[in-house]
Formats: structure tokens, C-alpha cells, sequence
């Protein structure tokens, strides 16, 4: 069975962005949902796909994330090209990792981080997650369990470059993140099994921001832009863009 393969969106609707930026091992449909949601409010959303992503785990692993960032780097880019000057971001994940180096490298409206790991405390967890979405992509192929089992097990012993690569890079923005200024809505799910939650509260209190919120849902997982907090989740994030001083 062929895979269908995700692509990235882009939701025109008025003069203010927002860049939607999904996690590690998703794609576009993380955040197709709150795209739509913005949409009928009259945002503009643009979700990129980053390299490796939304295909079969081999092309996963031998991507790092500096090649991620610069396909931020070039979804934020775009926007600018279609002529929007004030774009907000919004990501989950690794996505928030993302967003908050865009929030200290670029002149952005806002930033809101969702789920977004700050220590790399938790290898086995994301480890594990690694695991079970090559599996599930495996046997979503149609593949028998016997070549399902070797292929993972190839990928697990091949990925270690990859995570320690990642390791850093969360490292790296950790360290950085007091040279963020832009208004903030830290975002952070109660039930997170993948992430340490002491990175949202360390995410609120080290960025700059004189504008800055932290919510906590406490229904919700680690995939919050698709669980069952979803529709206060949108609610809230347009609460706080609509909260801001746009030009238009």
C-alpha cells in the first residue's frame, strides 16, 4: 500500500500571518485544523513541511535540524514574498523549539510555543515515539511483521546521529531564548508524556517579553492541536493575536 504523502498549506485570508510550524515525525496535518480555525477569522496561515518529514523514516533520519531551520527559515521567507509584514508563529513541539529560535533571529509579531521541549532529558521518550511512528508507517506500507521488526530495528540503530544532532539544537535555542522580545503565549499540555512540562514554565520565565502568558490545559496530551482541549486551544491563541497591536 502507498502512503499518501502530506504537502505543506498556505490559507489566504487578511494582511495578518501566522507561520504554523508542526512537531518531530509530523507534518502539516499537526496543524491543518487550527490553520482552518484562523482562516474563518480572518488570518492568513502558512505550514511547511520540513525535510524528512511526511515520509518513510529512512528519509527521517538522515536529516538534522539544521536543515529544518532553514526550511523555516524559507517558509517565513515566503510569506514576506506574498506580502505579508507581520507574521506571528505559532509551533508545536520541536515546532517550538522553531518558532522560538525564529522569535530571536527574525522580526516577528509573535510567538507562541506549543508542548515545546527544553531539556533533552527525555531521549527514551522521544526515542520511543521514534519507534512507534516508524512501526505504525510500516505497517500502514502493508509490510508482514518479520520485515516490519528488521526495519525498525535498522532505523533505531541509524538514528543515533539524528537525535544527538537534535540534542544540541534544543540545547543551542535554550540558551538563547532570553533574547526573545516578541509578545508570548507559552502553550503546555498537563498530560505530555513526550516532554519534561518544566520547559514551559522555564520557557515563560526566561524570555524577555514584557507581553507574556503561559496556559496549561489539563486535559490534554502531547499532540494538543489535536486533542480533546482543541477547540479552547483555538480559541485562545486567536484571543491572544487579536490582543496585539497590528498594523492592519
Amino acid at each position: 500500500m502507498k502512503v499518501i504523502q502530506p504537502k505543506p498549506f498556505t490559507f489566504e485570508a487578511g494582511p495578518r500571518a501566522v507561520l504554523l510550524l508542526h512537531g518531530f515525525t509530523g507534518h502539516t496535518a499537526d496543524v491543518r485544523m487550527l490553520g482552518r480555525f484562523l482562516e474563518k477569522n480572518g488570518y492568513t496561515t502558512h505550514a511547511p513541511i520540513y525535510r524528512g518529514h511526511g515520509l518513510p523514516p529512512e528519509d527521517l533520519i538522515v536529516t538534522r535540524p539544521d536543515e529544518w531551520w532553514e526550511d523555516v527559515v524559507k517558509a517565513h521567507h515566503h510569506l514576506k514574498d506574498l506580502g505579508y509584514n507581520e507574521i506571528a508563529v505559532c509551533g508545536l513541539s520541536l515546532g517550538g523549539v522553531l518558532s522560538l529560535k525564529l522569535a530571536f533571529s527574525e522580526n516577528i509579531k509573535a510567538v507562541i510555543p506549543m508542548c515545546a521541549p527544553m531539556f533533552f532529558d527525555n531521549e527514551q521518550q522521544l526515542t520511543t515515539g521514534f519507534k512507534a511512528f516508524s512501526k505504525e508507517y510500516k505497517q500502514l506500507e502493508g509490510k508482514e511483521e518479520e520485515t516490519i521488526n528488521s526495519e525498525v530495528d535498522y532505523l533505531m540503530n541509524h538514528s543515533k546521529e539524528m537525535f544527538e544532532a537534535l540534542g544540541k539544537f534544543i540545547k543551542d535555542v535554550k540558551s538563547e531564548i532570553d533574547m526573545i522580545y516578541t509578545p508570548t503565549l507559552v502553550v503546555q499540555a498537563r498530560l505530555d508524556k513526550m516532554i519534561n512540562t518544566d520547559s514551559a514554565t522555564y520557557i515563560y520565565e526566561n524570555v524577555e517579553a514584557d507581553r507574556k502568558e503561559i496556559k496549561w490545559y489539563e486535559q490534554s496530551g502531547h499532540v494538543i492541536t489535536i486533542d480533546k482541549e482543541k477547540d479552547q486551544l483555538h480559541n485562545d491563541i486567536l484571543q491572544f493575536l487579536e490582543s496585539l497591536e497590528w498594523e492592519e
